[in-house]
């Protein structure tokens, strides 16, 4: 059973996180880069973000959004 949670222990520490490690490393030696990555993923949630609000406002206009507050039986 020991083995057991040593392997998960060296899937989530020595695979799973090897990324962030780099990130960590790369840190120490370039902070602008390492920051720059971190940037970059901001930016790319940022764009999804106001893709995903243009598409319910361009749903809300066209009627296709139904807010009806009796959808469930409960509410009535």
């Amino acid at each position: 059973m020991t083995s057991f949670f040593k392997g998960i222990g060296y899937l989530v520490g020595d695979i799973l996180m090897a990324p962030m490690n780099g990130l960590a490393k790369l840190e120490l030696t370039n902070w602008w880069l390492a920051n720059g990555i971190t940037w970059l993923f901001i930016i790319i949630c940022c764009s999804a973000f106001y893709y995903w609000i243009g598409e319910l406002r361009r749903h809300e206009k066209s009627g296709e959004d139904v807010q009806d507050t009796t959808a469930h039986s409960f509410l009535k």
